[in-house]
C-alpha cells in the first residue's frame, strides 16, 4: 500500500468536508425555509413580542448558518485551479464550524419559539435549554472529547483539524 501524498491528502480532506457540508446544508436549508414561511401563517399574528424576538434570532441565525455553510463553494470557485487546496480546506473548516454554531443557535431558538407558543414559558425555557445541551453534547462535547482517543490510529490522524498546517 502506497503512502498518500500531501496533495492527495488535501484532496481527500476537501472531499470529506464537502460531504459533511452537504448534510449540514440540507438541514439548515429546511430550517431556514420553515422560518421564512412562518410569518405568513395564520397563527403568527397572535405571537407575543418575546416570541417575535426569538423568531428574529432564529431567522437571522439560520441565514448566517446558510451563508457560512455554503461559503466554501464560493471560495472554491474563486480559487479554482490555483493549487490552493490547503487554504481552501482551512477556510472551509472554519466556515463549517461557524455555520454549525449558528445552526445550533437557530435550532434552539426555533424550539424556544414553538414551545413558548404552545406551553408555559418556564417549561419552554427548560425544554429549549435541554435541546441546547443535547446539541452541544453531540456537536461539541463528544467530538472534542474524542479528539484524544486512539491517537495512535493512523486512519484518524489526517481527520484531526490540528494536523492541518497553519491552523
Amino acid at each position: 500500500m502506497s503512502k498518500e501524498t500531501e496533495r492527495q491528502r488535501w484532496q481527500r480532506n476537501f472531499a470529506d468536508l464537502l460531504q459533511e457540508l452537504r448534510v449540514a446544508q440540507t438541514g439548515v436549508q429546511i430550517l431556514f425555509a420553515f422560518l421564512l414561511t412562518l410569518p405568513f401563517s395564520n397563527g403568527f399574528t397572535s405571537t407575543s413580542g418575546f416570541q417575535k424576538d426569538v423568531y428574529i434570532v432564529a431567522l437571522l441565525a439560520a441565514a448566517a448558518a446558510t451563508a457560512l455553510i455554503i461559503s466554501p463553494v464560493a471560495f472554491h470557485r474563486a480559487l479554482f485551479r490555483q493549487g490552493r487546496k490547503p487554504e481552501l480546506v482551512r477556510f472551509a473548516h472554519k466556515m463549517a464550524s461557524a455555520g454549525l454554531a449558528f445552526m445550533l443557535i437557530s435550532m434552539v431558538s426555533a424550539v424556544l419559539l414553538i414551545t413558548d407558543f404552545v406551553l408555559d414559558r418556564s417549561v419552554a425555557l427548560v425544554l429549549s435549554g435541554a435541546a441546547g445541551l443535547w446539541f452541544l453534547t453531540f456537536w461539541v462535547i463528544l467530538p472534542f472529547a474524542r479528539r484524544n482517543w486512539g491517537e495512535d490510529d493512523i486512519d484518524d490522524e489526517d481527520d484531526d483539524p490540528r494536523s492541518i498546517p497553519g491552523d
